[in-house]
């Protein structure tokens, strides 16, 4: 399905060049800096990292940001490198080396071949030394040390030092990182800089670290390279400046006639509002940051605005409404990196959309995964941390077959997907009458209804690639077995865990929380959801509740409701939870179910506590795989190539069902 618009008219500033100092960006789609991790080879611009990042520049963006350059540090003598934040993929002092250097030049020469531009970031953050000793951020329970002179102007020559080997490797740009808990924020924050010396004072001083760094920069490369900056445009924390001040710097920062870009976005961290806001926040909600910043700056400036933007039509309306004149879509194009080039030929209903689930960022910088095996993540797009796998494996079908996915979640759609893109015939058997598995459970849950746009997506790449999608359609083992597979993939998902453990659990005042999701079951006015879960699930279904007017109380397993939720999300979550009034009890199991009372015992020394006055009971224990089918056929023996995929095989995430569901549709 195309436009009935042309799509050279549709997107007429989206697609349009713009000079920014030394540098003439091809369109106004930028890929910003993002910290997902892409290198495999300890922070080189290897061949995975230039797999990941330039496939956005083949895809159409017009601006490559990559990831971030963290700068040395002046460390006291024998002082180890104990402060390094470990989230960036170029790591302590690698700038400094001439082979990684040598890293730099091969990936410019492959983002110029795109016609691309390639921005380096350069990043001092290591919470250890800042402006003043203030906390820098509050999870890092550190009281920085105080830079002094000498500290000061070593670090502003490592901007200068950095500026010129990027320049020396082919980079057509360089953003200086103000903004975010880094260290030239700290000097901007009043929150954070108490100086009274040279460095500290009112709005206008404050920026005199900044416009030093500048200054050095451009004394070193001079106009060869576009020289901005990233900028907060409010902060989110108590004593912090406000938009009206941030504007103030900024101003003050342009009139030194050392900017060619502004990159301005809004939150922090830590905290609600997050600076890469999840599915919860308005798509561009702090846009008017954006027009504040373009209508205060000289038109020499471009602005640069970032913000949940996941659509072209909004990116194009943000340009043309005069809120900024480039547009940060980082998560979109880790979503579908093609996005820009299937805009603008029309294709928008092609466009896998990013459902700000945070996963890649949150990974990249919260993950549990050793360092040795983690690598970047999207929850739709399986090629994302897989990229050279995909370059070097992917093939049409040899041979090809009738492939019967049963299960149309996230691992059996993305398999049926992948199977029929490689030539199979391909039949996609779901029980229920809509597609989507726990995707589609998911987004009934408040401020998460962006997951419904990976269910679109995939129902309209299954119609278009001809796929056999069966709905409300019975697959036990005689169906199945009707359709003469070649190949059968089992993608039969998960079912609610029960707690055998727990007496009383069949009372009738005891649900699941996927049904009170799905509206298939109703409660009483005082609700207690049970958590053994640490994600999203108990969160969402609290707030599912809570919106109707529920009063709920949360009893959660371990110290805190959510701990796997990522930095960026994590507050947004709470926060909303707290707007509803929905009570937390932590370290709290569930023993007993009785008809006027709940009976729990503390996770830490097994003390009994008993609480009564609840109508109805919300279990949320995560979930048991359902393999039966599975099972049935590999006892029976008479399909050779059986999979089973997804919740079924190990209830996880969107991704690793994501993951698993394509990558078995590589191997038939």
């Amino acid at each position: 399905m195309t436009s009935n618009q042309p799509p050279s008219t549709r997107f007429e500033t989206l697609f349009s060049p713009l000079q920014v100092g030394s540098m003439t960006v091809p369109n106004r789609i930028c890929e910003t800096t993002n910290g997902i991790g892409a290198s495999a080879s300890g922070g080189f611009l290897d061949e995975r990292f230039i797999e990941h990042h330039v496939a956005k520049a083949r895809g159409g963006a017009g601006w490559i940001g990559s990831e971030t350059w963290i700068l040395n540090s002046p460390l006291p003598p024998q002082a180890p490198d104990e402060f390094n934040t470990g989230v960036a993929a170029l790591r302590y002092g690698l700038y400094q080396m001439p082979e990684f250097i040598e890293t730099v030049g091969r990936f410019c020469d492959e983002v110029h071949k795109a016609n691309s531009v390639a921005v380096f970031q350069l990043t001092h953050l290591n919470f250890a030394m800042a402006a003043s000793p203030v906390p820098v951020a509050d999870p890092y329970d550190w009281i920085p040390h105080e830079l002094d002179d000498q500290m000061i102007e070593f670090i502003i020559n490592t901007y200068a030092d950095a500026a010129q080997q990027a320049k020396s490797a082919g980079a057509d740009g360089v953003e200086i990182h103000c903004a975010h808990e880094t260290l030239p924020h700290s000097f901007l924050s009043p929150a954070m800089n108490k100086r009274s010396d040279r460095w500290g004072g009112d709005a206008r001083a404050r920026i005199a670290f900044v416009a030093e760094v500048l200054e050095r920069v451009r004394n070193r490369v001079g106009d060869s390279l576009a020289v901005g900056i990233r900028v907060n445009g409010e902060e989110s924390r108590q004593g912090g400046y406000d938009n009206m001040e941030m504007r103030e710097m900024t101003y003050h920062l342009g009139e030194t006639g050392l900017l060619d870009f502004l990159n301005v976005d809004v939150g922090h961290c830590w905290g609600d509002h997050s600076y890469v806001p999840p599915s919860y926040h308005g798509h561009a909600q702090y846009r008017d940051v954006g027009k504040a910043a373009r209508t205060d700056l000289d038109k020499s400036i471009a602005v640069l605005f970032t913000g949940r933007i996941n659509d072209p039509v909004l990116a194009e309306e943000l340009l043309q409404d005069g809120y900024c004149d480039l547009v940060g879509m980082t998560r979109a194009g880790i979503a579908d990196p093609d996005f820009p080039n299937k805009a603008k030929q029309g294709r928008m209903i092609e466009i896998r959309r990013c459902i700000g689930c945070n996963r890649c960022i949150g990974d990249a910088v919260h993950s549990k995964t050793p360092d040795m095996v983690r690598r970047p993540m999207c929850s739709v797009n399986p090629v994302v941390g897989n990229e050279l796998k995909w370059k070097a494996e992917y093939t049409p079908a040899e041979n090809p077959q009738h492939v019967v996915v049963v299960g149309g979640g996230a691992a059996g759609l993305e398999a049926a997907r992948i199977a029929s893109l490689r030539g199979h015939r391909v039949t996609l058997l779901e029980q229920n009458k809509q597609l989507g598995g726990q995707l589609y459970i998911a987004s009934r849950a408040p401020g998460r209804d962006a997951f419904e746009d990976q269910i679109y997506y995939q129902e309209n790449q299954l119609q278009r690639q001809g796929v056999d999608v069966q709905l409300g359609a019975r697959a036990d083992f005689e169906a199945v077995k009707a359709l003469r597979p070649d190949a059968l993939i089992v993608a039969s998902g998960s079912i609610p865990r029960v707690p055998a453990e727990v007496e009383g659990i069949d009372l009738p005042h005891v649900v699941q929380g996927w049904d009170v999701l799905q509206s298939a079951v109703t409660t009483g006015e005082r609700v207690a959801v049970i958590s053994q879960e640490d994600y999203f699930e108990t969160p969402n279904v609290a707030e599912f509740l809570a919106q109707q007017g529920k009063q709920v109380e949360v009893f959660h397993k371990w110290t805190q409701v959510g701990a796997d939720i990522d930095r960026y999300s994590i507050s947004t979550v709470l926060g909303r939870l707290e707007q509803y009034a929905v009570k937390m009890h932590p370290n709290l199991r569930l023993r007993a179910i009785k008809p006027e009372r709940l009976e729990f015992v503390s996770a830490h020394t097994g003390r009994h506590y008993s609480f009564d006055g609840f109508d109805s009971v919300v279990l949320v224990y995560g979930s048991t795989p359902d393999s039966s089918l599975y099972d049935e056929f590999k006892k029976d023996g008479s399909i050779e190539k059986l999979y089973l995929v997804g919740s079924a095989w190990v209830p996880r995430r969107i991704a690793e069902a994501t993951q698993h569901g394509a990558h078995v549709a590589m191997e038939i």
